[in-house]
């Protein structure tokens, strides 16, 4: 009988298919179990039941976008990691993907070993608890990495594992200011070849969704940092 793969069921949203059975063979050769949709609505109805680890989702799909289906699980409150994957290298499709609550973003034509490298990073990242005496406090903001939960003011604050990670991380180092190419290699856990936009998008999501309560300065010509 085939053992059951370890690492859980990543979600492939790929009308490709020559793509997805590419993806596929890569993720199960990691332990990966994998489902691949073909189109917008189907995909949307597998995150939906099969509630996979990660998910990526392909931008130009049938029957709906894949920023429609990713818009779709936020508004459902589903904050499972998003990878987005597109034919269109324009900084305004990445950017968008990543404001609709996108984890990462690649671009075909992609090497298959590169995905399944940033698939096994969101997936850690969510998944990642941290030892400590608590949660952090800092202002009205409490982040507990044990649970991955974090409020202000006592109101819990939906965030995605990225968003989740990025703000831990500087306030676990509050006054410290950190570059954006520090920022992607120890969130997000890989080089600078992303492209430090990421880190500006990620960091600009997170502070909408503080509102008067951030506490994450702009240190120009630098980068950012928790300020107290």
């Amino acid at each position: 009988m085939k053992p059951e793969p370890s690492k859980g069921l990543v979600l492939v949203v790929e009308d490709e298919r020559a793509i997805s059975d590419l993806l596929r063979l890569y993720l199960s050769r990691e332990g990966f179990g994998v489902h691949v949709a073909l189109d917008g609505p189907s995909g949307l109805a597998a995150a939906r039941n099969l509630h996979p680890v990660a998910i990526i989702l392909d931008v130009g799909l049938p029957g709906m976008d894949g920023t429609d289906v990713c818009r779709q699980l936020r508004a459902d409150n589903d904050w499972v990691p998003v990878i987005f994957c597109t034919a269109r290298d324009d900084e305004v499709d990445r950017v968008l993907g990543l404001e609709l609550g996108a984890d990462d973003y690649v671009t075909k034509p992609f090497s298959p070993r590169e995905v399944v490298a940033r698939v096994k990073s969101v997936v850690r990242r969510a998944s990642n608890v941290k030892s400590g005496d608590g949660p952090l406090v800092l202002r009205d903001i409490s982040i507990d990495p044990v649970t991955r939960r974090t409020t202000v003011a006592g109101q819990p604050l939906e965030l995605t594992a990225t968003e989740f990670d990025l703000l831990f991380h500087l306030v676990a180092n509050p006054g410290r200011v950190f570059s954006r190419e520090q920022l992607l290699s120890e969130v997000w856990g890989y080089a600078a070849v992303v492209g430090t936009r990421t880190v500006d998008v990620h960091v600009a999501q997170v502070r909408a969704k503080l509102g008067e309560a951030s506490c994450i300065r702009t240190v120009r010509g630098v980068g950012y940092s928790a300020e107290a």
